[in-house]
């Protein structure tokens, strides 16, 4: 199922304006802390205009892009062959949620924008994924508008918080204090935290030694 925010796109696939709003300061961060080289998961990779993005940038990191919803998946492959991208796998359906993840190690794994579109064990499970496949000293990337010390941050996440429960009660802005409690139970140490245009922020996560989940 296509993606609300999303439309037919003239260069490639699906285009949601928020990805191509925010992928540039998105990729100021990734290009800063993660590895040089490697393997970068991403959950929920919706359009795909995000991971084309990062990969054309950054072509010295492998990039594995995953949706559940396959529909996503043909958007992807568009936005991987629109670019002609040698170093992005092709699309995999992984669910944060089902165990086994169909992928077994990755030295950073990103979530953009979807923990509060989704029930809050969305997160645990998230948590517990990333705990299991990054290595010591791995990055796990969130992104997206989060509660502080159990307030909004600005009146338009209030807002948009609002919007998110009246669709699906299960969703919603998340406080950033329970997440970085949830990463913590699974190795996933830190935060850095970083203030992000439009109300949003960015969340790294580097998996500590000795924490083999």
């Amino acid at each position: 199922m296509k993606r609300p925010s999303a439309r037919a796109g003239g260069e490639g696939g699906l285009l949601a304006p928020a990805a191509e709003r925010n992928k540039h300061p998105i990729l100021a961060v990734l290009q800063r802390v993660l590895p040089e080289r490697g393997l970068v998961l991403e959950i929920a990779s919706g359009t795909g205009q995000h991971i084309a993005h990062f990969a054309k940038a950054l072509p010295a990191l492998e990039w594995q892009p995953s949706d559940p919803d396959h529909e996503m998946h043909v958007s992807i492959a568009r936005w991987i062959a629109h670019h002609r991208l040698a170093n992005v796998r092709p699309p995999i359906a992984l669910d944060a949620g089902v165990h086994p993840w169909p992928i077994d190690h990755a030295d950073a794994v990103l979530c953009i924008n979807m923990i509060h579109v989704a029930p809050w064990q969305a997160t645990a499970h998230l948590m517990a994924g990333a705990g299991r496949v990054l290595p010591a000293g791995g990055i796990l990337f969130l992104y997206g508008p989060y509660r502080r010390f159990g307030q909004h941050t600005a009146p338009s996440n209030a807002a948009f918080d609002a919007q998110l429960r009246a669709v699906d009660p299960r969703w919603g802005l998340r406080d950033l204090e329970a997440v970085v409690d949830i990463a913590g139970e699974h190795g996933l140490g830190g935060p850095e935290i970083v203030a992000m245009p439009a109300n949003n922020q960015a969340v790294v996560f580097r998996k500590e030694s000795g924490t083999d989940q």
